[in-house]
């Protein structure tokens, strides 16, 4: 039995997890096989954040499978504000197959999710990015052929990104560290939820302030902006603390010799990543990026078909 909605990877077993990587690397080989699974259905995309990733790749990934979507920016909804949440969900409803959101508060996804009566996709939330998380073992799997006993080192601020990680990492028996400077750590109920996940699938979730000890080792090394969205006042103050964590050729030194380089994206070159690591051929972004599409496309067939 599946979810009926994809907020976070907490929601999901090892089992459907991997079911979605399955499901998503046969999409990517067999495409026009799909091309009509999701036909005459609507996807409604809420952004109250902006995206280029996540724009395209759902906006393409429903019309491949023969649906259709609709954009719907802030200045349209304006969620909570203009509208309520709940009726919201109850005008779309009637109107769509299934809603995706981009937003801050992650209530506002787990609200949507208990009003509307159809499929419910975080497209990221200030709390977690399950879409990313999926598209970026998908990405592991493809250049590492394995995820259990994996290491993944992410450097940077404990985030969305970071959370979503920890949780993938939990339930496909993958060895996640989380290095970040001293104040940023993820939070404790995410930390908590890997940690006990992980020690029933052979995997582990380390937080540390150590970069050099968190990276060690590593099969992956995984860089995100400093200041997210929301944290623009913060750029500079973070820079100054941020930056004997940049993912540059020294820290790669200290990991496995075939390590690669992955990054959400959008990156910084010089900030918290040097053009030579993610430019030169051991990065593998734009893989990375390509593979939102996919997995999406495995979680909007899972759902709303």
């Amino acid at each position: 039995m599946f979810a009926n909605d994809f907020l976070s990877l907490r929601d999901f077993t090892p089992t459907q997890i991997h079911h979605l990587l399955e499901l998503a690397a046969d999409i990517k080989a067999r495409p026009a096989e799909f091309s009509t699974a999701l036909k005459g259905k609507t996807l409604a995309m809420i952004f109250e954040k902006p995206s280029l990733r996540t724009r395209v790749t759902f906006d393409v990934g429903i019309q491949q499978l023969g649906g259709f979507s609709l954009y719907l920016s802030p200045a349209e909804i304006n969620l909570g504000k203009r509208e309520s949440i709940h009726d919201v969900a109850k005008n779309l409803e009637r109107m769509v197959q299934g809603i995706m959101i981009r937003t801050f508060a992650h209530q506002i996804v787990e609200e949507m999710a208990k009003e509307a009566s159809v499929p419910i996709i975080n497209g990221l939330t200030d709390y977690s990015h399950p879409c990313q998380a999926m598209a970026d073992f998908l990405t592991i799997k493809e250049v590492k052929g394995r995820l259990d006993g994996l290491k993944l080192a992410f450097v940077g601020d404990g985030n969305n990104v970071a959370h979503s990680l920890m949780f993938a990492g939990a339930l496909l028996g993958a060895h996640v560290s989380i290095v970040t400077p001293p104040g940023y750590e993820p939070k404790r109920d995410a930390t908590a939820w890997a940690t006990a996940q992980a020690a029933n699938t052979g995997g582990s979730c380390v937080i540390t302030n150590d970069p050099v000890e968190g990276v060690r080792g590593a099969d992956v090394i995984y860089a995100d902006v400093w200041a997210s969205m929301g944290q623009e006042a913060e750029a500079d103050a973070r820079k100054t603390l941020f930056m004997p964590y940049q993912v540059n050729e020294a820290m790669f030194a200290h990991a496995a010799a075939d390590a690669s380089f992955m990054h959400c994206l959008p990156a910084h070159r010089g900030e918290e990543v040097t053009a030579g690591v993610i430019d030169s051929p051991r990065s593998v972004v734009f893989q990375e990026a390509e593979n939102r599409l996919h997995a999406q496309k495995a979680i909007m067939l899972e759902l709303m078909c």
